[in-house]
């Protein structure tokens, strides 16, 4: 399928379908549009020129062997979905085509997170059935986000290679990229404790969540203790942020500091105080995941970047390399977060810590 028919299917110019399949850091116009393009291109099956002769010869350069390559997204059941999680997958796509790989299906289906639903499925049905949809073409599978142990076995069961990219670890189960969300959330907290705030408030998921238990301890490290009201356990997106805000500024010894779990619920959060302009209270706010939306706040939000092409780019090493007979065991690989400040944290003492623009 050529860049050419993707392009008259998502209305748009050849040359800018050819930027967005092939640059994960070209800035689209709008992310609906890039979404768009990258929907058209998985719905088409489209495979480079280069990786399409080389699966019409059955042989690449050095007789190396093209590989179709399914990804497997958890988080959501959405293509337009967190942000952070459309970000890595765009670097994903980017990366399988620039090793000449197929990218023959994308699946998006968040049962896979669900420990609940996952217990009440047919698992090994389900994931048969899904890989009937391939017609064959299945050599290796990437999965981004959360994923059952359970469906974990069954996945690597039916693929020759299976490697996960989570910010949480499987426990050895496949072969796996990771950005310890522990790291992260101290990174996060730390930051926050460094400028002076005592009262640091958590805006996330708890159960099983490594960035929660990144959040206490890094408190508990300084003897601070985790005060239960401070703790707002929230699925991971866009939040009622007025509500939590007005609840948080009713508080006798308010929280001076927030850290989100993740930034499109910093966001959220960003824009409530926006437009209350100050009539509550101004709060630091951190969170992690460095999405593009993050620099379009008013202040820009302070986060923890995780590397998403990195990711991406280590990921199908370890997807090939074992395809190719490179290795037996079980690999991690750990990518290390880094602060990134901007304006959404100040001083705990600073007179109103900062102010919103009007």
């Amino acid at each position: 399928m050529s860049i050419k028919k993707i392009a008259e299917k998502a209305g748009v110019s050849p040359s800018t379908v050819s930027r967005v399949l092939n640059n994960p850091n070209y800035r689209c116009s709008s992310e609906e549009l890039r979404q768009k393009i990258w929907q058209a291109a998985v719905e088409m099956n489209y495979t480079p020129n280069e990786a399409a002769r080389r699966l019409k010869t059955g042989q690449g350069s050095g007789q190396q062997k093209t590989y179709y390559i399914n990804v497997l997204l958890t988080h959501t059941d959405q293509l337009a979905m967190d942000p952070f999680f459309r970000e890595l997958l765009d670097c994903v796509e980017t990366e399988i085509h620039s090793r000449f790989c197929a990218l023959s299906k994308v699946w998006v289906n968040s049962l896979f997170s669900d420990d609940v639903r996952c217990a009440e499925t047919n698992l090994g049905k389900l994931i048969g059935e899904m890989i009937d949809e391939t017609d064959g073409h299945a050599d290796g599978l990437i999965i981004i986000g959360r994923c059952n142990s359970d469906a974990l076995i069954k996945w690597k069961e039916r693929y020759r290679s299976v490697v996960s990219i989570n910010r949480n670890p499987t426990g050895g189960l496949v072969d796996e990229i990771t950005c310890d969300g522990s790291v992260v959330a101290d990174l996060a907290v730390n930051h926050l404790l460094h400028l002076g705030h005592q009262r640091i408030a958590y805006v996330g998921e708890c159960q099983g969540e490594a960035r929660y238990r990144g959040y206490c301890r890094a408190l508990e490290k300084v003897g601070i203790d985790v005060v239960p009201k401070y703790v707002f356990d929230r699925k991971q997106g866009r939040i009622r942020a007025d509500e939590l805000i007005r609840s948080m500024a009713a508080m006798e010894q308010a929280p001076t500091g927030i850290y989100c779990a993740n930034d499109v619920t910093a966001v959220s959060l960003l824009w409530a105080l926006q437009n209350m302009r100050g009539r509550y209270y101004t709060p630091s706010v951190i969170a992690s995941d460095d999405i593009e939306e993050g620099q379009r706040t008013s202040p820009m939000l302070t986060t923890v970047r995780l590397f998403k092409e990195d990711m991406g780019r280590h990921a199908m090493y370890l997807l090939l390399d074992r395809l190719q007979g490179g290795h037996e065991g079980i690999i991690r690989m750990d990518v290390q977060p880094q602060l990134v400040v901007r304006g959404s944290t100040a001083r705990a003492d600073a007179d109103g810590w900062f102010q919103y623009s009007g």
